[in-house]
């Protein structure tokens, strides 16, 4: 059974970093494709960022530039940095396994407010 848990959200002023972490456990990590995605308020759950077990990344337009996803596959880890963050940033972000269909973990919250 996968088990995915999200740490690192918080509430910063625009311009500002944070950095989420998930770490995994119930499947063979690095054969995975794994993503995070994020839910605004009101609205549908969106892929931000995915990455490859060898490495190759995929980021929406929007945070291309500003955000980082990168994984470690002998701790079955995937993170986020996010940089210059936005308002429009705000949002739960989870983590997924691309190809597992009931793999989310509990999210964590993200929140870009002056």
């Amino acid at each position: 059974q996968v088990q995915l848990v999200e740490s690192g959200g918080g509430s910063v002023q625009p311009g500002g970093s944070l950095r989420l972490s998930c770490a995994a456990s119930g499947i063979i990590f690095r054969i995975y494709i794994m993503g995070w995605y994020r839910q605004a308020p009101g609205k549908q759950r969106e892929l931000v960022a995915s990455i490859t077990g060898g490495g190759t990344t995929n980021y929406i337009d929007s945070v291309k530039g500003r955000f980082t996803i990168s994984r470690d596959n002998a701790k079955s880890t995937v993170a986020l940095e996010m940089n210059s963050l936005k308002p429009e940033d705000t949002g739960v972000y989870y983590c997924h396994v691309l190809g597992i269909g009931n793999s989310w973990g509990q999210g964590t919250q993200v929140t870009v407010s002056s």
